[in-house]
């Protein structure tokens, strides 16, 4: 037990890192203050209530990542939502518009040019969201004025939380540990971890055989699936890579081997994420426009609702589907060997430029397929479960996603103090 919080001990010993970290702390701590103020004109016990009869719909999705913000209507109810879409959305349009990839290769500069468009973006999808969001409490009857003084002041207010949630994150990235909208949405989704604790004493009070085997059987399991996590997620595949020996003046440089690491699950928690999202649009749709009964829309909501057999299957097709086209937008193998080639590397057994390429491309395809099934295991399991238990508790369906996002934060964030603590000869956290 010593040796397992001496790396937390050594960090806290340095000066530099403490304060870095008791500075994230603190933001923290005021993002859950934010969390927990109400925003006037609405009646959030009525709007509890109706979030409990949302199971599955992105409605459920977002209340996770907001840290039940979104059920209770408070000041950060969007939570870091529209800058992550917005974070999405500019990766995206980089990618596709020759102007803004430009733009991201210009070193610093540009980087910084990217992100001031990135928080305009966040602040207009954060208005747009801010007026959906009062236009579902307003249908809804959960407004306590409907006039137009109270709209303009519950959507400023929602829009203002958004940004002010987005230069939290930033704050982080510059004095604190880690990048800033994870840890945020790491501590929302752990702050959710009071109900499964509720649930497992709930189990035990009963005091039936059943009632201890379940959450001892599901406390095995999660520890199995953080384990299974954690070893798929720091996989790699290193492609053996030999410079060439060339001679410079009286000098010779080059000559040295390495290799070019390709992590097997390269594309992280947004497939699944993507796909959650889209799958979530007919249950969400239906909350705002009911179906009749026996009726086309109301089959198509109830063939794609988490609750269904069939929506395991249509969430490992699209968890593929988006794995693979992640990938191809944020790895190109082309440039990769033309790097190689302009730095006088080579792969063993293959020539530089097109073969080099054709081969990163063939190893790449491979990992990305078996990255995509083990993001598939992740979240599909949960939503079974999900189905099995009739969605005896509320999130299961969303369960796997929000491990992925844990365990992801949580190595991320320990690699960082792990480089700080490593350079000042300390034993750090991953050994």
């Amino acid at each position: 037990m010593k040796s397992w919080f001496a790396p937390l001990v050594n960090a806290f010993k340095v000066p530099d890192i403490r304060k870095k970290i008791l500075f994230t702390l603190f933001i923290l701590l005021m993002y859950r203050i934010g969390v927990a103020i109400p925003i006037p004109f609405v009646n959030a016990d009525i709007l509890n209530v109706y979030m409990y009869g949302t199971g599955g719909s992105i409605f459920q999705y977002l209340n996770i990542l907001s840290g039940g913000a979104f059920a209770q209507a408070t000041l950060f109810a969007l939570g870091i939502g529209p800058y992550i879409t917005s974070s999405i959305v500019m990766q995206l349009l980089t990618v596709a518009i020759p102007a803004l990839e430009r733009m991201s290769k210009e070193g610093e500069d540009g980087r910084k040019k990217i992100t001031q468009i990135t928080r305009y973006v966040t602040v207009a999808l954060a208005l747009i969201t801010s007026y959906g969001y009062y236009m579902l409490m307003r249908t809804q009857g959960m407004l306590i004025d409907n006039g137009v003084f109270a709209a303009i002041v519950i959507i400023a207010c929602y829009c203002a939380g958004s940004a002010l949630v987005m230069w939290l994150g930033e704050k982080i990235n510059e004095s604190g540990i880690g990048n800033g909208i994870s840890i945020i949405l790491f501590a929302n989704i752990v702050s959710g971890g009071a109900e499964a604790v509720q649930t497992i004493i709930a189990f035990f009070s009963e005091g039936t055989v059943s009632g201890i085997i379940i959450p001892i059987v599901a406390i095995i399991i999660a520890l199995a699936m953080v384990y299974f996590v954690v070893f798929v997620t720091e996989s790699e595949r290193r492609l053996p890579v030999v410079y060439a020996k060339r001679v410079v003046g009286r000098k010779m440089y080059g000559g040295q081997s390495t290799n070019l690491p390709l992590k097997l699950n390269m594309s992280g928690v947004m497939p699944v994420i993507f796909a959650n999202s889209i799958l979530a649009i007919p249950a969400t749709l239906q909350l705002i426009f009911p179906a009749k009964t026996g009726s086309f829309w109301y089959h198509t909501v109830r063939f794609l609702s988490s609750g269904s057999w069939f929506y395991p299957l249509i969430l490992f097709i699209l968890i593929v589907a988006f794995g693979y086209f992640y990938v191809l937008i944020s790895f190109n193998p082309v440039e990769v060997a033309n790097n190689l080639k302009n730095n006088g590397g080579a792969i063993p057994g293959f020539r530089p430029g097109k073969p080099t390429s054709d081969y990163i491309t063939k190893v790449l395809n491979k990992i990305t397929l078996i990255g995509s099934l083990f993001l598939s295991v992740v979240a599909i399991f949960p939503v079974i479960a999900n189905i099995i238990s009739n969605n005896a508790v509320s999130g299961i369906a969303f369960g796997g996603t929000s491990l992925l996002i844990v365990v992801g934060v949580a190595l991320e964030t320990a690699r960082e103090v792990e480089a700080q603590m490593s350079m000042r000869g300390y034993r750090g956290f991953l050994e």
